[in-house]
């Protein structure tokens, strides 16, 4: 009747009745144990065991009490005297398993749960232990049939629904995820968290606008929620909503800086953090937690050391070795990175480097995963594996140097390299920015992109490759859409013939207020003259659409274009007139999209990583220079003066095209030789003993030899 100081008063006379009532010392117990009185509920529990030592029950829950007062291995002991008298006692098991996984022993925390499981049918506890074990382990498969149990026995359950609708979505199955989620909110419609996986989940199909509300819902249900709150302002990044921006991110950026001083993994992830307005070092700081969260998982496997192989220069001594090199990827199939570095793994120099890939996704089967398959030494479809079983192949193949084509991108299995399953472990093209990780020694970059002037905002030490750290592969795949017979007309997607075309392709979270305030003022002073932008995604065209009306720009100068097939895209590319970038966040793939169509860009580099790729793009053209511009002024003025300057841009525009064939910037054969001089010094460096420093390489065979 929630009367619990009468119901005390009664167990009390009745223990005065009768000293030896164990059962009345037990309710006694628990009643104090419901109150949080943890002394006094151990106190009770231990007279009625006194009283009956074969008393089950009480073992139990005295472990219950003395787990929660922090007496961890007397808790264990109350729970094995438990089991000794009753060897298939369901709660015993399962508390026994709670506390090795709370200690990462995973695989004796999962033998307990399942040891629950053989001896109880009713018990949804353990199905969800299990579950988050084999999620851990990248054993989706298994976790989901967990959830499916828990489900069986509960099916109002939602966090059951929530756990599984969380499983689907990391998987991609994002259409269940999403029907998961509905139901958890039908069930319990005050759920925040529901309301905010339901949210994430639209917005990874593409539904932002339902994807926004269902945040806002959330928050109402719950205003101090920091994932909603940040995830929330993302996504409004992601259509161009800028209301309140500036506040909002003052916000967002008060709540990581709280989180990191109490310990907690930050709600900004990593990724999304290289896109926004906030200091480099903050940025830094969030990745060092995300890394630390991934040592944590490793932890839990409960793998000892690897050992490594030995340091000694694959080629000394008339050694005819070689250096063992492991690509580790969520993304070889049809994806931006597999379109840039294809060709890569097959270009590798056999007598040299022997190439492993490691493809922590299934064959999607494109023609870019059969390409790399084809192409590379070998290549190994680890998909279906645990983390610590991937892990220890990669140990056993013997790899000197494992590369990170993932950072803190979509499909990453980052605890993999927590593991240290090789003695050298690079981050590179993935994630444009620091990993924060001790267990990564370096990260592939260049002069530009990361000036050594901003080492400090890198965990790794920098190797500077020459030219441009971002490979591509379009000299090898997408030569025919330089073909004249290929080119498209501006009529083909409604562009205005005689009008002057500037053009920004990236994803509309890169763009901001700043540089969007600046294009008005362009079209402003260029008055014959269109912004061509991408529907990418389309929610936010209407709001940009109106926002450069209100800022004085002509309906009319704005125009959207849906997104394309990859060949489509480049060879339309040259329809426009100049690139305008998007300083916060540079085009990428984007940037050598539109470079390799002979079209001309204007960037503006800062001091993060994402902010300076586009500039080194355009210097490995060779025509960088007049590209690359120092401030929004600058920047303005410099669009404004090619539009009204013909001959000028013709001049520039002919130099980028004449360029494409011989320029550092496409020659994937230059390159790949310059990142095998890369891996050899990493290597040679280890062998000498050396800690991991930052070198820059020079395409000079005296300095970077194979056999030193």
């Amino acid at each position: 009747m929630g009367m619990p100081q009468e119901a005390i008063m009664c167990y009390q006379r009745a223990v005065q009745v009768h000293p030896d009532y164990a059962m009345a010392y037990a309710n006694l117990a628990s009643t104090y144990y419901e109150q949080g009185q943890l002394d006094l509920a151990i106190l009770h529990y231990t007279r009625a065991i006194t009283c009956d030592p074969r008393f089950v029950e009480a073992f139990n829950n005295l472990g219950n009490s003395l787990k929660d007062a922090r007496r961890v291995e007397e808790a264990i002991n109350c729970y094995q005297s438990c089991l000794q008298l009753q060897p298939n006692h369901p709660q015993a098991l399962t508390n026994l398993g709670n506390i090795y996984m709370e200690w990462n022993m995973i695989g004796t925390a999962a033998s307990f749960y399942k040891a629950t499981l053989a001896v109880t049918t009713g018990l949804s506890a353990p199905f969800s232990n299990l579950a988050v074990i084999y999620k851990q382990q990248g054993n989706y498969a298994d976790a989901i049939a967990c959830y499916n149990e828990v489900l069986r026995i509960d099916p109002m359950a939602a966090d059951g629904l929530i756990n599984r609708g969380n499983t689907f979505k990391e998987i991609g199955r994002v259409s269940e995820a999403i029907q998961d989620y509905i139901r958890a909110v039908t069930i319990r419609p005050n759920m925040a968290e529901a309301h905010a996986n339901l949210a994430s989940a639209y917005k990874d199909s593409g539904h932002v606008e339902v994807a926004i509300k269902s945040y806002k819902q959330a928050l109402l249900l719950r205003p101090d929620f920091p994932e909603a709150t940040c995830n929330l302002l993302h996504t409004l990044q992601c259509v161009c909503d800028w209301d309140n921006r500036e506040s909002k991110f003052v916000e967002v950026e008060g709540i990581i800086r709280r989180q990191i001083k109490m310990s907690v993994l930050p709600s900004v992830q990593p990724f999304h953090a290289i896109a926004y307005p906030i200091d480099p070092m903050l940025a830094l700081e969030i990745s060092r937690k995300y890394a630390a969260h991934c040592s944590l998982i490793a932890s839990r496997y409960g793998l000892p050391p690897f050992a490594h192989p030995p340091r000694i220069p694959v080629k000394s001594e008339g050694r005819c070795g070689r250096l063992r090199v492991g690509y580790v990827s969520s993304d070889f199939g049809n994806h931006p990175l597999s379109h840039l570095m294809g060709s890569v793994f097959g270009m590798h120099n056999r007598e040299n480097v022997e190439v492993f890939c490691y493809a922590l996704s299934q064959n999607d089967g494109s023609e870019w995963r059969q390409r790399i398959q084809s192409e590379a030494e070998h290549f190994i479809d680890v998909s279906a594996m645990s983390s610590d079983m991937i892990a220890r192949m990669i140990n056993e193949d013997k790899i000197h140097i494992l590369i990170n084509l993932n950072g803190y991108t979509k499909g990453a299995r980052n605890e993999i390299f927590a593991m240290q399953p090789a003695p050298i472990q690079v981050s590179y093209m993935g994630f444009p920015g620091t990993t924060g990780a001790t267990y990564i020694d370096y990260l592939v970059t260049d002069e530009f992109v990361s000036p050594t002037r901003f080492s400090h905002i890198y965990s790794e030490k920098l190797v500077h490759l020459p030219h441009c750290y971002f490979v591509n592969d379009y000299k090898q795949k997408n030569r025919n859409v330089l073909d004249p017979a290929c080119q498209h007309r501006r009529s083909d997607y409604g562009l205005p013939e005689y009008k002057f075309i500037f053009a920004c392709f990236n994803q509309l979270y890169k763009m901001d207020p700043e540089i969007f305030n600046t294009w008005c003022n362009i079209l402003k002073r260029v008055p014959n003259s269109a912004l061509w932008l991408l529907r990418f995604p389309a929610a936010g065209e209407m709001r940009l659409r109106a926002y450069a009306v209100a800022k004085g720009v002509k309906p009319d100068q704005i125009i959207f274009t849906d997104v394309a097939m990859k060949n489509e895209h480049i060879s339309r590319s040259a329809l426009a007139d100049l690139f305008l970038d998007t300083p916060l966040c540079n085009a990428h793939t984007t940037g050598t999209d539109i470079l390799w169509a002979g079209l001309p860009m204007i960037t503006l580099p800062l001091e993060k990583m994402a902010t300076r790729v586009a500039g080194s793009l355009c210097l490995a053209t060779g025509v960088g220079e007049e590209m690359i511009v120092s401030s929004m002024k600058e920047y303005e003025d410099k669009a404004v003066a090619l539009a009204q300057n013909p001959l000028k841009l013709e001049a520039l525009t002919n130099k980028l095209k004449e360029a494409r064939m011989t320029c550092p910037l496409f020659d994937t054969r230059r390159w790949v030789r310059n990142l095998e001089r890369a891996y050899f010094k990493m290597w040679n460096l280890h062998c000498s003993g050396q800690h991991p420093h930052p070198f820059k390489v020079t395409e000079n065979d005296n300095d970077f030899p194979y056999d030193r």
